[in-house]
């Protein structure tokens, strides 16, 4: 007994690439992806509680390797809690951060998936080069905000003297210790920035490295306003790093370029303000072919005239 094979249909993500997909089933779509968005998040929240206590210790490490940080006579490290619920509220918003994480595969494809089908290939394949490399680089800013975080701290405490009691409250030194991390991490993202500017065609490599003394002089400012410490030692880190990163994303540039064959184009030597040179050089003329004559048009049919009103119609009509 043969059994007829039941033909698939195109699926969602080829219905709304083509342009098929209503509007009320675009919205059913993006409130199902919410859903398992949110899903997501909620499970990634609960293992983010769980995990809560094991990152906020590991995220105090920077202050309790510090012998200013140890009491005297247990050695332990300790902080102040100014209010009652502070350390319940810092566990749940450091719980949030877990739980984005470890749910950051889910809810990225879904937001991925219900953007994808509006892009073209190219665009989809450059989407997935950017997003491979934006994780490593975001892992790189957090460690090195981690690293460049015991440097400040030890150079804070050892201003203070030994006449002075230091205790941090707990809050206000993770927040300190996040928002580091994050904006080191966010900084690491800059040569994605530029390279998607040289792919997209706006800039070219050439311009990129002529732009490389700014460059180095935003990076430096930008590393003196956002370390935590006047120190010279964590604002040259940052910078050497960013500049390394810039240089490493104009050699990418280049070899784009070369592989588009950009810079090969006529007059791409000459300057902006710079005139074309014009070749006054006369070419001959060469004789035209001969243009045979115009064959006359035969008259046209004559029309008949219309019959009569009473004989084009019936007693019914």
């Amino acid at each position: 007994m043969a059994f007829a094979l039941r033909k698939r249909g195109p699926s969602n993500f080829e219905r709304a690439s083509d342009g098929s997909m209503t509007l009320i089933e675009h919205i059913r779509e993006l409130r199902n992806r919410l859903f398992r968005a949110s899903l997501a998040i909620l499970v990634g929240f609960g293992f983010g509680i769980w995990l809560a206590t094991p990152v906020r210790k590991l995220l105090s490490e920077p202050y309790c390797d510090l012998p200013q940080a140890q009491d005297p006579e247990t050695g332990v490290c300790k902080f102040v809690q100014l209010g009652v619920a502070d350390v319940f509220l810092l566990n749940l918003k450091i719980g949030l951060w877990v739980g984005l994480i470890i749910a950051a595969p889910i809810w990225l494809y879904q937001l991925w998936a219900f953007i994808a089908p509006g892009l073209h290939r190219h665009e989809r394949r450059y989407a997935y080069v950017f997003t491979a490399l934006a994780a490593p680089l975001f892992a790189a800013g957090a460690v090195l905000a981690f690293f460049v975080t015991t440097k400040g701290l030890e150079f804070l405490l050892n201003i203070s003297g030994d006449d002075i009691a230091t205790t941090l409250e707990v809050t206000r030194y993770i927040s300190f210790v996040t928002n580091l991390i994050l904006l080191f991490g966010v900084a690491f993202e800059f040569p994605l920035i530029v390279l998607m500017l040289n792919f997209v065609g706006l800039v070219s490599a050439k311009r990129l490295l002529g732009w490389w003394r700014i460059a180095v002089f935003v990076f430096f400012a930008f590393s003196a306003v956002v370390t935590p410490t006047p120190d010279p030692f964590g604002m040259t880190a940052l910078a050497i790093c960013l500049c390394a990163l810039y240089f490493a994303a104009v050699g990418v540039a280049f070899l784009n370029d070369r592989r588009r064959g950009r810079g090969k184009e006529i007059y791409s030597d000459l300057a902006d303000d710079e005139v074309s040179p014009l070749d006054l050089t006369p070419e001959p003329v060469e004789a035209g072919q001969r243009v045979d004559g115009v064959t006359p048009v035969d008259a046209p049919d004559p029309v008949a005239a219309p019959a009569p009103i009473e004989r084009r119609y019936d007693d019914m009509t």
